[in-house]
C-alpha cells in the first residue's frame, strides 16, 4: 500500500491481460499437443513456466544489464538519493534501489519483481537536461509504476510472447530440416506450430501494448497528483521527447528493447497514435496533465 492514487482501471486491465495471456499459454500448449509428439507438450509447458519465473526473478538485473546501468549509493549520487527519499516518504512506500545509466539519451525506467526488490534508473542524459522539479516529476512517475506493480505484470506477461517467438523460430528451423507431418493427411508439423505461435505472439504483443499505453497515463496521473506539480512533469515530457529526437538513430536502436519500460520511447518522430505504440502520444499526456493542473487550481505553466 502507498499514498499513490489507486487506479481501478489499471487493476482491471492488468488482471484481464494476465488472464488472457494465461489462457493463450494454455491454448498454445493444447494446440501443440495435437501436432507434436505427446512428450513434447509438457516440456514446452515447463519451459514456458520456467521462462515466466526467470523473467519475474531476474527482471531488475536483466533491465539494468540491457541499459548498462549501475546501482549507485547515497555517497555517489546524494542529490538523486535525497529526491527519491523525499518522494518515498511522501508516498509512504519502501525506497527502491537507485541506478544510473551512462547514456546521453534522456530517459528513466523502473523495474523489479516487488516494491522491496525494485530499482529506479535514470540516465545521465536526463539528469543533465531537466531541472530538479522536472526530474522529481519523472521519478514520481516511475515510483508509481513500482507502487502499482504494473512493472511486474508487464515483465511476466511478456513471457507468453517470448515463448511464442521461440517456437516460431524453432518451427522455421524444422521447415529447413524438412519437418514432416504427424499424419499423412495433415499439414506439416512445422507449419502448424508456426501459425499457432505467430497468432499467440501477435495477440500477446497487442495486449501488452494496450496495457503499456494505459499504464503510462496512470503513472502520469499518480505521479502528478503525488507531487502536486503536473506542469513540471509536462515540461519534462516535452523536453525528453524533443531531446530524444536529436539522439542518433543507432543509439536509439540499441535501447529499443526497453521501450515499454521507459518514460518516453526511444524513437524519433511523433508516430505514437497506432495500436503498436508502447506509449500514448505526447499530446494525450499533456492534455491529461493540463486537466489535473486545472483540477488542482494552479495556473498552467
Amino acid at each position: 500500500m502507498s499514498r499513490f492514487q489507486g487506479d481501478s482501471g489499471l487493476t482491471v486491465r492488468m488482471t484481464s491481460v494476465m488472464f488472457l495471456l494465461g489462457a493463450l499459454f494454455v491454448g498454445l500448449i493444447v494446440a501443440l499437443m495435437f501436432v507434436l509428439p505427446p512428450q513434447w507438450a509438457p516440456i514446452i509447458a515447463v519451459i514456458g513456466l520456467g521462462l515466466a519465473w526467470w523473467q519475474w526473478f531476474s527482471s531488475d538485473t536483466l533491465a539494468m544489464r540491457a541499459m548498462r546501468a549501475r546501482e549507485v549509493s547515497a555517497e555517489e549520487a546524494p542529490e538523486l538519493h535525497a529526491m527519491i527519499d523525499r518522494l518515498c516518504t511522501l508516498a509512504d512506500m519502501p525506497k527502491p534501489r537507485v541506478g544510473i545509466a551512462d547514456t546521453d539519451m534522456p530517459n528513466a525506467f523502473a523495474t523489479g519483481r516487488s516494491p522491496k526488490r525494485s530499482v529506479v534508473v535514470v540516465t545521465t542524459g536526463i539528469m543533465q537536461r531537466l531541472s530538479a522539479e522536472e526530474l522529481e516529476g519523472v521519478i514520481a512517475h516511475e515510483l508509481s509504476h513500482v507502487a502499482h506493480r504494473d512493472v511486474l505484470v508487464m515483465t511476466v506477461a511478456s513471457s507468453a510472447g517470448i515463448l511464442a517467438g521461440m517456437l516460431s523460430r524453432g518451427s522455421q528451423y524444422g521447415a529447413y530440416a524438412g519437418g514432416g507431418r504427424r499424419d499423412s493427411n495433415g499439414p506439416p508439423v512445422w507449419l502448424v506450430v508456426l501459425l499457432v505461435s505467430l497468432a499467440v505472439y501477435a495477440v500477446s504483443w497487442l495486449l501488452l501494448r494496450m496495457l503499456s499505453r494505459y499504464r503510462e497515463l496512470a503513472a502520469d496521473r499518480a505521479g502528478a497528483q503525488l507531487t502536486m506539480k503536473p506542469g513540471a512533469l509536462a515540461s519534462a515530457l516535452q523536453k525528453i521527447t524533443g531531446e530524444i529526437s536529436a539522439i542518433p538513430s543507432g543509439d536509439l536502436r540499441s535501447s529499443q528493447a526497453m521501450n515499454a519500460f521507459f518514460i518516453a520511447p526511444a524513437i524519433s518522430g511523433q508516430s505514437l497514435r497506432t495500436l503498436t505504440s508502447t506509449h500514448p502520444s505526447l499530446e494525450q499526456r499533456l492534455e491529461q496533465l493540463a486537466r489535473i493542473e486545472a483540477e488542482l487550481g494552479r495556473p498552467t505553466q
